[in-house]
């Protein structure tokens, strides 16, 4: 009996650009396939964050219609991939007992030192926990599991990543999204959907770093036997450079982007000068001098802030070194730059179904927006891979204000939203949004 297929949707919104992709899934296959992206210039968007909410609407309506126009249909719901330059990740642990006598480990004790682990942390009232990611479990001290659900032990550990986000933050993104004329069906963090859409299997479980240098922030993503141990976002991007090169070399804004566009951070011997329009007169400009400004805004990048992520992290940890993504992956001679900088092997990335994409988006540029469908997918395959906080938390401020709004404005529990009661309430919200458990 022939069904409709599935139609899948992931919103990537970028302080350069707005990008739809449109995936659908046979019920038969398991594997989703890119049908159309679309694009449009990113308005009322400045590092990540919404500055500007009707111009912000108007660039989501854009990029839906020119995705719309590319599958021939209506779209009217989307998961959401969003920067979060506030967004701190904090590794907690916990731990439970399985009894006096070995027995396997079920659902509800993944559940249970899921929640051990979330209770450790107090997460304050105007933020929300939007990922919660277990990192690895330990039974009865052996380390690295990766799944122990039906495995025999007595003791079950965890370590666990979450990402904790400003409320108003989220708020505003639904709002924006919602105003657009799209129902918010998840949200993701740009950071884990550019991994999960540049780094292969592989990558993953010998250990590697994301780097997605987009217009205005930075996602970085530490993956390290298949799991993501850190994501961050900084507030460095595309736009420092140009704004960096406008000032140096005192040309305007546009002309600054187009030569940040055509230079090469390894100069070849006839790079001497560029020549310049600007304000009626052309000037000539040394190659070297804006090859230097690039350099050193990047130099930074990497060195004060990308490296600061690892924290107690060794760089060795990561021998498949780093994927680069993002529109400033596409600055010549990066991958040499970033390998002298870093000390460790680089590679750009194109998204890994960039094969399904269409030519002109299917390069570094879109990684994002193939990461959320894969990020979709994963979630579904695995519920307690990526758990992520269901929508309705979210849209009301948290699993406080959400536990209090359904008890008609009582008073709170005094307990965190992130453990205890509430976050018992989330697992049972997200095992009722999950289609298939195990």
């Amino acid at each position: 009996m022939y069904t409709e297929p599935e139609i899948i949707v992931g919103l990537d919104l970028g302080t350069s650009k707005i990008a739809v992709v449109v995936a659908e899934r046979d019920s038969r296959f398991q594997d989703a396939q890119i049908i159309g992206i679309g694009s449009a210039p990113s308005l009322g968007i400045r590092k990540g964050l919404i500055v500007n909410l009707e111009q912000a609407v108007q660039a989501v309506r854009m990029a839906v219609q020119d995705a719309e126009k590319m599958v021939g249909f209506e779209i009217d719901e989307a998961t959401v991939a969003f920067s979060g330059i506030d967004a701190t990740s904090i590794t907690s642990r916990g731990m439970v007992s399985l009894g006096r006598v070995p027995r396997q480990v079920g659902i509800q004790d993944i559940e249970r030192v899921i929640e051990a682990a979330q209770s450790e942390l107090s997460v304050p009232s105007n933020r929300v926990t939007l990922h919660t990611i277990p990192v690895k479990y330990s039974l009865d001290g052996n380390s690295g599991i990766d799944d122990p659900l039906g495995m025999t032990g007595i003791r079950l550990e965890i370590e666990l990543q979450s990402v904790i986000v400003p409320t108003s933050v989220i708020q505003n993104i639904i709002n924006c999204v919602e105003s657009a004329g799209l129902n918010v069906n998840g949200l993701v963090i740009k950071s884990l959907a550019s991994a999960l859409g540049s780094l292969t299997d592989e990558e993953t479980r010998t250990g590697a770093v994301s780097l997605c240098v987009g217009g205005g922030t930075t996602g970085v993503a530490l993956f390290s036997d298949g799991r993501p141990v850190r994501l961050t976002v900084i507030p460095i991007g595309g736009d420092h450079i140009t704004n960096d090169l406008a000032y140096v070399l005192k040309i305007p804004i546009s002309k600054a982007e187009n030569i940040k566009h055509q230079i090469s951070l390894i100069l070849d011997e006839n790079d001497d000068t560029v020549e310049v329009e600007a304000r009626g007169r052309t000037k000539l400009l040394e190659v070297s001098e804006a090859v230097d400004v690039v350099s050193c805004r990047l130099e930074e990048l990497f060195v004060d802030h990308v490296l600061k992520t690892f924290s107690d992290q060794n760089v060795h940890m990561f021998p498949a070194g780093i994927v680069l993504s993002g529109g400033v992956a596409k600055t010549g001679g990066i991958e040499t730059f970033t390998t002298e900088v870093m000390n460790l092997p680089v590679r750009i990335a194109d998204p890994l179904d960039s094969f399904q994409m269409p030519p002109g988006r299917n390069d570094c540029e879109y990684t994002t927006s193939s990461g959320i469908i894969r990020y979709i997918m994963n979630k579904e395959r695995n519920p307690y891979r990526y758990i992520e906080a269901p929508i309705e938390v979210l849209r009301s401020g948290g699993m406080s204000a959400y536990m209090a709004a359904k008890r008609g404005g009582q008073q709170r529990n005094t307990k965190s939203a992130s453990g205890g009661e509430g976050f018992r309430h989330f697992l049972e919200m997200v095992k009722k949004s999950i289609k298939e458990l195990f």
